[in-house]
């Protein structure tokens, strides 16, 4: 019998985990976040640094601002499992390590991460090569985002009748509106007290004008790569869909409450870009 082997992970979802190592590596501490698993988990050679995209001056602002929006998602969770909620899902989960890096709250949980079937049967095979076990309160969960990935999770074990936290960062860009609309009715579904905490993507006239150029050459790539940005928000217009998608509360989490919750004090001015921010939604 021949074994196909797995599809590579997107490299969108390799490029983030590199930002995130590359705080560590890079920036001095304290450190946002400490992620270093998702580096080999990619496995990107001892020249990863030297990528054109791992530039450490010129995406201090992005990686600053990967690191944050991952701390806040993280932080958000253990908030909401010490209130009681037991669910935890991430959507396009990519090379998310919270599993492996905080057990001691993930075992408390049941985590689902959704992601396409070839990337995560890559990242099964990556897990096991280095010695992590997938345990039973993680569900590696394969879906079609343009099918019935919504059915996939329920028969994953997603409870729709127990409150859940729900993330999806670093997605939105890749939809359009209306597969956006439709993926937030289905989550506004959950039980009451259920949480989203899902990033947006500002237009570029709404970042920064010293980064302007920075986005605009991410737009030329990603549309170089096949993975065009589809989908652009301002604050305002993010809340609203979240509100339209059912949810009864939401609130715009920006790049200014990042910095004084993660940055605060930083002699070496290390601050997130405003380019891509967060909303919170509440059921």
């Amino acid at each position: 019998m021949t074994v196909r082997p797995a599809v590579l992970p997107d490299h969108t979802a390799v490029r983030v985990a590199l930002w995130r190592a590359l705080h560590v590596h890079a920036d001095p501490p304290p450190h946002v976040i400490e992620d270093e698993i998702g580096l080999r988990l990619a496995d990107p050679g001892d020249d990863w640094r030297s990528r054109p995209d791992m530039d450490e001056r010129a995406t201090r602002p992005v990686r600053a601002s990967i690191a944050a929006r991952a701390r806040f998602v993280e932080d958000l969770v253990v908030e909401q499992a010490a209130r009681g909620v037991g669910q935890y899902v991430v959507l396009g989960a990519g090379l998310d390590t919270f599993a492996q890096r905080r057990p001691e709250i993930a075992a408390r949980l049941r985590v689902f991460e959704a992601d396409r079937p070839g990337p995560q049967e890559w990242k099964r095979r990556r897990l096991a090569a280095l010695g992590h076990e997938v345990p039973d309160w993680l569900r590696l969960v394969p879906v079609d985002f343009e099918g019935d990935w919504w059915g996939r999770l329920l028969a994953a074990g997603l409870d729709p009748d127990r409150p859940a936290v729900v993330a999806c960062t670093g997605v939105t860009m890749y939809l359009t509106r209306e597969a956006i609309t439709a993926s937030f009715r289905q989550v506004a579904t959950l039980a009451p007290g259920s949480t989203l905490a899902t990033t947006f993507l500002r237009p570029a006239e709404d970042v920064e004008p010293e980064l302007r150029p920075f986005q605009e050459a991410a737009e030329r790539g990603a549309r170089a790569s096949g993975t065009p940005f589809l989908s652009h928000f301002t604050p305002q217009r993010m809340m609203a869909l979240t509100r339209e998608a059912g949810f009864r509360d939401a609130r715009h989490i920006p790049a200014e409450e990042l910095t004084r919750r993660y940055f605060a004090g930083r002699p070496d001015g290390l601050r997130p870009s405003r380019a891509e921010e967060l909303v919170v939604a509440t059921t």
